[in-house]
């Protein structure tokens, strides 16, 4: 039967040790001040997050306004916005507490309703806006995390993690190419298994059979220039995604992969227009799942084990009879 190596209380103190070594180091490595975030925002900014398209965000109406404003579902697009008016210079970037709900989230050992990660966004250069910027961004959040295991190791030493010493790069067509009669899932399962810590990019133009590799909105990634990092998790022997980032749209990207999700009508919003008129900086940046990372780094079996979440009475149970206890 499973057996957690810290209980209930020790837990919470870990968890707090996790986010705040981790935080430090991001924000130090990065150069990122940390900023307050909005937990919702109104719909007809176009600062919100649609995900895939199809997930609903939560809206609810505030009396002494008289008007609906939505729970952010990521703070994507308004972490560029922020940049701006906070007048962050070249090379200078921000991080925040962001907090979400997912309500049409299919619920498992990794996925919740409740949503929390570091956004981050850095503004760069016409120049930066390259493939090689992307990778060495992606390393430096890696070192990071190497340097996190290290101190989670030295305090507790019974909680050991066999990540690489470096991540690996794999493109999505590559990917595909490699692994062509496996489902997307699958691919990214074998690739990490092998590899132990993976950075897939390149996501969100269709591959060979009409079809990106995962979902991706159009308006905030360059899905030339973005991507996933994947870390293999042994307790549950699957790929863990700790991390969605990548450079973000100019004007000619923008308009191209709206076009492509026949979304052109989002060029009359506010964030859209902004981008287009160039009154926002060119910017790189992503979110980091602080639930996920301390699942990873804590041994744990569910996602439920460092957060506080609402689950089904047979979810519940079920763990329970494995030696789960979900908080």
């Amino acid at each position: 039967m499973y057996k957690s190596v810290l209980n209930l209380l020790e837990t919470e103190i870990a968890i707090k040790f996790i986010k705040d070594t981790f935080e430090r180091e991001l924000a130090k490595t990065l150069k990122l001040t940390r900023v307050s975030a909005p937990l919702f925002v109104y719909p007809e900014t176009g600062l919100n997050d649609n995900l895939n398209g199809f997930e609903r965000a939560v809206r609810f109406d505030v009396l002494t306004l008289g008007k609906e404003v939505e729970i952010v579902q990521s703070l994507a697009k308004w972490k560029r916005n922020a940049l701006a008016k906070y007048g962050f210079k070249e090379g200078e970037g921000l991080y925040t507490d962001m907090n979400a709900i997912r309500r049409d989230e299919v619920l498992d050992e990794i996925h919740s309703v409740y949503v929390d990660q570091w956004d981050w966004e850095k503004i760069i250069t016409e120049k930066d806006r390259t493939y090689s910027y992307l990778k060495k961004t992606v390393r430096q959040i890696y070192k990071c995390l190497l340097k996190l295991s290290k101190s989670v190791n030295a305090k507790y030493p019974e909680l050991t993690h066999n990540l690489p010493d470096e991540i690996t790069f794999i493109s999505s067509k590559q990917l595909e190419a490699e692994y062509k009669d496996l489902s997307r899932k699958q691919r990214e399962t074998e690739v990490t298994k092998k590899y132990g810590a993976v950075f897939i990019y390149q996501i969100g133009w269709p591959l060979s059979d009409g079809e990106s590799h995962d979902g991706r909105a159009a308006d905030y990634d360059d899905w030339k220039l973005n991507g996933d990092m994947l870390l293999w998790y042994e307790p549950l022997n699957i790929a863990l995604e700790i991390s969605s980032m990548g450079i973000r749209v100019d004007e000619k990207s923008l308009v191209k992969q709206l076009k492509h999700k026949k979304e052109l009508f989002k060029l009359e919003n506010p964030y859209c227009q902004d981008v287009v008129n160039g009154k926002l900086p060119l910017t790189i940046g992503g979110g980091i799942g602080q639930s996920r990372l301390c699942m990873f780094f804590l041994n744990k079996a569910h996602i439920g084990e460092v957060q506080s979440s609402v689950w089904g009475e047979k979810t519940l149970k079920e763990n329970a009879d494995k030696g789960i206890n979900l908080l």
